[in-house]
């Protein structure tokens, strides 16, 4: 597959990860669509009726569920868009999963099931949540209360994440293959904080909370109650230690080593991000 004769969409191309795939992509010279509500040509994970036009013209995409692959009815959405997209004549489907989720996996299935060129990325908690994400806000407030207890996540950074999806796009021999991304090492969430704090010379940690108090302080700042209970859930399964160890996803795909944690914080802390609110 060339990189520069057709178009390849990417779901999610404003948020997080998809903005740095897009970029990757562009600089590699690939024609790159921006799916996102506001695009040009939009898709809404939320309206059905966006979701055939986004993929017109396209030969490649980038596969990102809102909000969460392990959302309930994920897999029914993904399938359903992936279905789509192959109706439509894409021949490359590269979804952004995640590690031992059975909606994730569900996700995974709806897509490898098809006849198309697939590759599946499954990683771990990104480095960005500190510095773009929902942990930025507490942390400048000093505390960041999660229900994740005392267990540990290799977490992996967004570059890494987006670095192997652009290979995927461009690059036929990651065809058929499953990466999970995490970092090189185990951190837990104290540990984090912690050296976010020793480097930034903040006062800030970490303190565990019950997923019910997690899910009424998601409350107390407009969310739905639905909403809240349901990402309550989500985050406890994800972090209940199920995915305290390591994987070679990146060594295998890219043939180096992740970025370290502690090398992210290091980055980010001259930015002045951190600082009180």
């Amino acid at each position: 597959m060339t990189t520069n004769e057709h178009t390849t969409l990417v779901l999610g191309g404003t948020g997080r990860i998809g903005r740095r795939v897009a970029r990757k992509l562009t600089e590699r010279g690939v024609n790159v669509r921006i799916g996102s509500r506001t695009a040009e040509i939009p898709f809404d994970w939320e309206d059905s009726s966006t979701w055939a036009g986004a993929f017109v013209g396209v030969k490649s995409a980038f596969l990102m569920y809102y909000p969460e692959v392990e959302w309930p009815g994920a897999g029914d959405d993904v399938g359903a868009v992936a279905r789509l997209a192959v109706d439509a004549g894409v021949e490359r489907l590269v979804l952004l999963s995640a590690r031992n989720q059975e909606e994730a996996m569900r996700c995974e299935d709806a897509v490898t099931s098809l006849p198309v060129e697939w590759t599946i990325i499954a990683p771990a908690s990104f480095n960005q949540n500190f510095d773009e994400g929902v942990f930025l806000e507490p942390l400048r407030q000093g505390v960041l209360a999660l229900p994740f207890g005392d267990n540990s996540d290799p977490f992996v950074d967004a570059e890494d994440i987006a670095d192997v999806a652009v290979a995927a796009l461009t690059e036929n021999h990651h065809v058929g293959e499953r990466y999970e991304l995490t970092g090189p090492r185990l951190w837990t969430f104290a540990e984090a904080v912690a050296e976010i704090a020793r480097v930034t010379g903040q006062k800030m940690h970490y303190e565990p909370i019950s997923p019910k108090e997690f899910a009424d302080a998601v409350v107390s700042e407009g969310a739905p109650r639905e909403f809240a209970d349901t990402l309550a859930t989500c985050l406890s399964e994800f972090f209940d230690g199920r995915n305290s160890s390591l994987a070679d996803g990146v060594e295998r795909a890219l043939g180096r080593k992740p970025r370290d944690f502690a090398d992210f914080v290091a980055e980010v802390a001259p930015t002045g991000v951190w600082k009180p609110a």
